[in-house]
């Protein structure tokens, strides 16, 4: 099925999506990858707080190569989201409530996504050139030593997306396969 949605994504708009759902999405996005993340849950534990409000908001798990002229940012395809795993159940209960990415996740982070109602979406890895087109504007708000890792805000429009797991703990991955096998 498909579906549009803006942002933020509340809990009343998780209700609606479901493994296998096409969604594309208007509003605003963060990025963060595995040096932001780490920085992020190594500054949370020391009470410093999170640079955003993460409550009800996405982070897409990129590092944007250098912008083209007239462009907001470079290609911009989803890396591992695996590689967050170990971070994600904090910033899950902080109010996270969708991340993009691409690949499996740990069972440790699908537990924390049904508890606290989450939505993992999977971008197109290899499709970053065309991903771009759906970003008008990218703005560095936090860690910018870290590079193209600093955690930025992005506003997209229809940005496509499907989801993987849904908040009721449906994954898609899990689900073709059994398909696949039968």
């Amino acid at each position: 099925m498909d579906q549009h949605i803006n942002t933020p994504l509340t809990k009343e708009k998780l209700n609606n999506l479901h493994a296998g759902d096409y969604v594309y999405i208007t509003g605003t996005i963060y990025t963060a990858r595995d040096a932001a993340h780490k920085r992020m849950y190594e500054a949370f534990l020391k009470g410093e707080g999170l640079p955003f409000d993460i409550r009800d908001q996405i982070i897409y798990y990129m590092g944007p190569s250098p912008a083209r002229a007239g462009r907001p940012i470079g290609s911009a395809g989803p890396t591992t989201a695996s590689r967050m795993d170990k971070y994600t159940p904090l910033l899950l209960d902080q109010g996270m409530t969708g991340m993009i990415g691409k690949g499996k996740r740990s069972q440790e982070v699908k537990d924390s996504m049904k508890k606290n109602g989450a939505v993992y979406f999977a971008a197109v890895g290899g499709a970053g050139a065309i991903l771009s087109q759906r970003i008008k504007s990218s703005r560095v708000i936090a860690y910018e030593d870290l590079g193209t890792e600093a955690i930025r805000k992005l506003e997209v429009e229809n940005f496509p997306v499907i989801v993987v797991i849904d908040p009721e703990g449906r994954d898609l991955y899990e689900e073709s396969l059994k398909e696949w096998r039968r």
